[in-house]
């Protein structure tokens, strides 16, 4: 609700600075073109997430998926001890992480919040956040990321030349944002237990 209230207020400055300015006419062709390059960038990178969700779910269908969430069922068994015995939220938690290893951050929402359903529930159902939940939002807020999907498809829409040739910067930046994520929760967990 605040940020609806952000976006009028910003919306508002920019048309009454403009009619003050008398920059009426290039605010009114900034708008459409603003709203034309959102259209085109939305379809470049929906093709883009398409395939990419589509290679998910051969993975899935391949069993590659069940194979991944099985490789990441140990480490992340160490993360989500309460969540350890439960073969729901350990699915849940593993799909979410492979889509977000994966670079597509909207696969990853629904099993992301049948994870925290899960998690919650696991916690009693109460409606303070247990250190798994929170957990489970850092992970999905730092996102180590193998393959960035979703970045390289704005960036071929943008009409980069090698959408991918971020891929080492990409490694480095979500190894290290995860890393410090996880210490950081670790570390406020023993601060302010649950």
């Amino acid at each position: 609700m605040v940020l609806s209230w952000v976006w009028i207020c910003m919306v508002g400055a920019s048309v009454l600075c403009a009619l003050l300015t008398g920059r009426g006419e290039a605010l009114s062709r900034g708008v459409v073109e603003g709203a034309s390059a959102a259209v085109e960038l939305c379809v470049a990178t929906g093709g883009v997430l398409c395939l990419w969700s589509g290679v998910m779910e051969v993975m899935r269908r391949g069993g590659l998926a069940r194979a991944l969430a099985g490789v990441l069922r140990r480490p992340l068994g160490g993360l989500f001890r309460a969540a350890r015995g439960d073969r729901e939220a350990m699915e849940a938690l593993s799909a979410n992480v492979s889509a977000n290893l994966l670079g597509l951050g909207n696969a990853a929402t629904p099993p992301g919040l049948a994870a925290a359903r899960r998690l919650r529930a696991l916690a009693g159902g109460t409606e303070r956040a247990s250190d798994a939940l929170c957990m489970l939002v850092v992970l999905n807020t730092a996102s180590l990321q193998l393959i960035p999907a979703t970045v390289a498809g704005v960036r071929a829409a943008a009409g980069a030349a090698a959408p991918f040739d971020i891929l080492p910067a990409v490694w480095i930046s979500s190894a290290a944002s995860v890393a410090v994520g996880i210490l950081s929760a670790k570390l406020l967990a023993r601060v302010w237990p649950a």
